[in-house]
């Protein structure tokens, strides 16, 4: 049977406890806003069908824990993942601090090839602690791009992942086209850092999660 979609890409959020990273996986997926709950247990995921230029595109979004004790659980999820979205709360400094050690996590078991970005979550927030411009120059030192996204009144998470996405079909097209004898259409787990500029769902569970 034919797939019912063109191509395939394996989206992991990941990020200090808290700092709302199913908020943003239950906004997107599921057009709705939960501020607080039970910490994510594990890994939680949803999946969701989107169309850009004439191509359909599933994107497999991993809800990771951000606590210590699901971090070997966690890590595994890296390395077949297409792109990394490290998250940070914009409210918190702390969280801001920790992006180093999730950088250093993604490097060890992902390796410099996966699609990174850094979100700094929670735009809403009027006590903020982590500028917009401190924010941008973490992620031009790192070589990743800058986005801030609200879960709350649902600012730039449509374009998060439909810039992600397009960016990943681009990438593995021109990949594809470099190498005519390879296979078909799929995932792309070797590509270069995503680039920003500017529906169908379906929800499956895998272990609960909450909304941190």
């Amino acid at each position: 049977m034919e797939s019912d979609y063109d191509y395939l890409f394996k989206i992991v959020l990941i990020g200090d406890a808290g700092v709302g990273k199913t908020s943003i996986v239950r906004r997107y997926c599921d057009g709705v806003f939960t501020s607080a709950g039970i910490p994510t247990i594990g890994v939680d995921f949803c999946i969701k069908t989107i169309k850009i230029g004439g191509d359909s595109i599933k994107l497999q979004i991993w809800d990771t824990a951000g606590q210590e004790r699901f971090r070997t659980i966690t890590q595994s999820y890296y390395r077949s993942a297409d792109a990394i979205v490290i998250v940070f709360d914009i409210g918190v400094h702390q969280t801001f601090k920790d992006l180093h050690e999730w950088l250093h996590e993604v490097e060890r078991y992902a390796g410099n090839a996966v699609h990174r970005i850094v979100i700094g979550n929670k735009s809403d927030r009027q006590d903020r602690q982590v500028s917009t411009e401190l924010g941008n120059s973490f992620a031009k030192d790192n070589g990743m791009p800058y986005l801030e996204t609200s879960a709350k009144n649902s600012n730039n998470i449509d374009e998060l992942f439909m810039q992600l996405a397009q960016t990943l079909r681009d990438t593995h097209t021109e990949r594809r086209l470099k190498q005519p004898y390879g296979s078909g259409g799929g995932t792309s787990s070797d590509l270069q850092t995503v680039k920003l500029t500017g529906n169908t769902s379906t929800k499956t569970e895998a272990k609960s999660g909450g909304c941190c």
